[in-house]
């Protein structure tokens, strides 16, 4: 009885453990492939999942989710004989389990391997400065090939991206060189703009201003002007109203002759032929003694009517001031004559 119950024991141990070994959980995203008797037989999906014991093997489960891999810096010859390094990133997912495991012996190498030898064929053909310019042109190439070729695997390179390029120190520190001649460049460009902007600027300010001040000028002018056209007439208007008689008339030009004859530069006294008329008609007015003789004058004209403000005659002191002038022209006169002709006596003093 006990060893029954003991064999019974085992027997049930050994059914749980075999029970147990055909039951397998696959968890999401993940993908495992089942050989039996060493044949691919099917590929497990997420979820629980019963195989045969000691038939059926479970090969490790397979990540479906997007990886990523770096790889490192390889050195590529450029067109122009420049060696770089260049680091890589690949995002790859696995589409089919059964692929990835029987179609390439070790997925991440061989992907390692394609990327640097396409990259060298694709950096080859490109000059350092289109390597460096172009990034986006290289990605689409790589990731053209590399999709391509790893189609078969059952593995989808999704993107492909440069980490970084590095060119020789040499040539770094000559494009750093060059990057400040070049923002040199600029910044002296943008300078002489801001200078011609300044002095365009300053020209039009200087322009505007001119003729504002021409214009300012010019109407000045013709105020002045207008106000000079007005002062005239409305003198002319005066004169005319006041009705001034010649002998008034004669005693003003006798007044500005001396103004006429001021300055400097006046070395010779021409008397103008008016003189002898204003002087005889001041003689003969006042009755200046030593007139040359003349001709009667005129009978005077009917008088005008003037009005209450008007001056009806020369005082006293402007008879005078008219004999004393008339004195004195006559004397020039003589004096001119005399120097013209020596035969003419001179006038006594």
């Amino acid at each position: 009885m006990t060893a029954g119950l003991i064999a019974l024991i085992v027997l049930a141990l050994f059914v749980f453990v075999v029970a147990a070994a055909g039951v397998r959980i696959v968890p999401q995203a993940r993908a495992g492939v089942v050989e039996r008797l060493g044949r691919y037989s099917r590929t497990l999906d997420p979820g629980l999942t019963l195989i045969v014991p000691f038939i059926d093997r479970v090969k490790p489960l397979i990540d479906l989710r997007e990886q990523v891999v770096t790889f490192p810096p390889q050195p590529v010859i450029t067109e122009d004989n420049l060696v770089v390094g260049i680091d890589t990133v690949i995002y790859f997912t696995v589409t089919d389990a059964k692929a990835a495991t029987y179609e390439v012996a070790n997925p991440l190498q061989a992907i390692e391997q394609l990327t640097v030898t396409t990259l060298r064929n694709v950096i080859g053909g490109m000059t350092l400065e289109d390597t460096l310019t172009s990034r986006d042109n290289i990605n689409h190439q790589l990731r053209s090939v590399l999709d391509e070729a790893t189609g078969r695997w059952g593995i989808r390179v999704n993107r492909v991206e440069l980490k970084s390029v590095e060119p020789p120190r040499t040539v770094q520190e000559a494009m750093e060189k060059q990057m400040r001649a070049e923002r040199d460049r600029r910044a002296a460009i943008l300078t002489a703009e801001g200078v011609k902007q300044s002095q365009i600027l300053t020209a039009e300010g200087e322009k505007q201003s001119a003729v504002l001040r021409a214009e300012g000028a010019r109407t000045a002018a013709i105020l002045k002007a207008e106000g000079e056209a007005k002062a005239i007439e409305t003198v002319f208007g005066a004169i005319h109203d006041g009705a001034p008689d010649p002998a008034l008339l004669s005693y003003q030009y006798l007044q500005m002759l001396p103004q006429l004859a001021q300055g400097n530069a006046n070395k010779v006294w021409v008397i103008p032929s008016e003189f002898s008329q204003a002087l005889g008609g001041i003689a003969q007015r006042f009755g200046a003694p030593g007139a040359p003789d003349a001709p009667p004058p005129p009978p005077a004209p009917r008088p005008r009517p003037r009005p209450s403000h008007a001056t009806t005659g020369i005082d006293e002191k402007a008879a005078a001031d008219a004999e004393e002038a008339a004195r004195a022209a006559r004397e020039a006169t003589r004096a001119a004559e005399s120097a013209s002709n020596p035969a003419v006596p001179p006038a006594p003093s």
